[in-house]
């Protein structure tokens, strides 16, 4: 007993940290692991040939067999329809390769769903689909009266379509996206939202964070209804904030037009820049809060005593807060703007509501056009590729941060 509450004592730690490791492994790593996994292959799944993981040739079974019926089906329906004796013959002829070509696949891989192919495999299937093709294409030669020559050559190309090419590319996703001008214009719209957004919280965070530390009557109510912005669901505050852009009664763009910044009020979602504009200021309005809150932490732990010694020492109000307030508060700079920047990078939900990226892509951040890519055309693959580029940007950010503030992170 004594050895086991030795053993828990000196390994207490692990065991403490285990449910951190465990969240940090299925949210964060596990994501970014399927992610790179998929970046890889060419997977759409709008395209039944690649809508899975192949690094080898494959085969379609369940729809070999399906389409085999189909055959059979037509080739019954065209000999109750032809005139002719020596038509007749050759649906004869054709029903009974058909059947053939069908039980000699069927013995060759006699399971169901997908299955891998060897070379000897895949050229025995090729064979028997091509002698089915063959002959009824030799059948629609013929002049006579047919029911379903259209669709019988529909239904033929799904014994091609059976076979599935491998789709795996390697870093051929990675070349179209660096390549993808889209992406680039994406990039480019989500750096300057993000260099915005962030030097405007971080200004009014800290003039903020100022305000709530300072000692005055009501300081708690004023904390709490500073902080109501940053409460809000961020798509709601996007729909809140719709509703004051709306050009015909959202009372932002109607004040704007009368004061002359705007020609329209209806243009304000309507045009690029000024698009760009309402998205930065909505997030300003949401997340300024924020930052006051991290930066408002710092704040707390500077003693007091050093004001105290600098005021005697002569120091201004100004001077304390270059040479005292600023060195002491970089670490909680550090972590607010490394947080925001994080999320301001990753901006999906404000620009959906408010813009859905228009117009004409003007308000398109790289998060939407990941979420257009993947569910709107279903390319797994290229939008996989476009995520890890991302997070190799994302984590080029972290690193600049950390490196240009030039803060400690780990006492010695």
């Amino acid at each position: 007993m004594k050895k086991l509450l030795k053993y828990m004592d000196k390994h207490l730690g692990y065991f403490l940290i285990l449910p951190a490791l465990f969240f940090i492994v299925v949210f964060s790593i596990l994501p970014i692991a399927e992610s790179l996994k998929y970046s890889v292959f060419d997977f759409q799944l709008n395209d039944q040939q690649k809508s899975g993981l192949y690094f080898k040739e494959h085969y379609n079974v369940d729809l070999m067999t399906e389409t085999f019926e189909y055959i059979d089906y037509y080739l019954n329906t065209e000999m109750e329809t032809v005139k002719k004796e020596n038509t007749l013959k050759l649906l004869t002829e054709a029903k009974i390769i058909s059947t053939e070509s069908y039980e000699k696949i069927q013995n060759l891989i006699p399971s169901t769903g997908i299955v891998s192919l060897n070379e000897t495999e895949k050229e025995i299937i090729i064979e028997a689909s091509d002698d089915v093709t063959e002959i009824i294409f030799n059948v629609y030669r013929e002049e006579d009266i047919f029911y379903a020559k259209e669709d019988m050559k529909m239904i033929l190309s799904e014994l091609e379509t059976a076979i599935i090419k491998p789709n795996f590319i390697g870093i051929d996703n990675f070349k179209m996206v660096l390549s993808d001008k889209r992406v680039g214009f994406a990039f480019f719209i989500t750096i300057i939202f993000t260099l915005a957004s962030i030097s405007l919280e971080l200004g009014l965070g800290l003039m903020l964070a100022l305000i709530m530390n300072r000692a005055m009557k009501g300081r708690g109510l004023v904390r709490t209804f500073s902080l109501i912005p940053w409460a809000i669901p961020t798509s709601v505050a996007a729909l809140i904030w719709a509703y004051l852009y709306n050009g015909s009664s959202g009372i932002v763009s109607v004040l704007l037009e009368k004061i002359g910044i705007l020609s329209n009020a209806t243009d304000l979602l309507l045009s690029g820049k000024s698009a760009l504009v309402a998205i930065v200021m909505a997030d300003v309005w949401k997340t300024t809060p924020y930052m006051a809150l991290l930066l408002l932490a710092g704040l707390q732990v500077i003693s007091h005593s050093l004001y105290e010694a600098s005021s005697l020492d002569g120091a201004s109000k100004l001077q304390q807060f270059r040479h005292v307030t600023l060195p002491l508060l970089k670490p909680a700079i550090l972590v607010a703007l490394l947080f925001r920047t994080l999320d301001a990078f990753r901006i999906f939900d404000l620009i959906f509501v408010l813009t859905g990226g228009g117009p004409g892509g003007k308000t398109e951040s790289i998060s939407l056009y990941a979420y257009k890519v993947m569910f709107a055309q279903t390319r797994f693959g290229y939008g996989s590729a476009v995520v890890v580029i991302m997070a190799i940007v994302v984590a080029m950010i972290s690193y600049l941060y950390i490196k240009f503030l030039d803060v400690q992170l780990i006492s010695d």
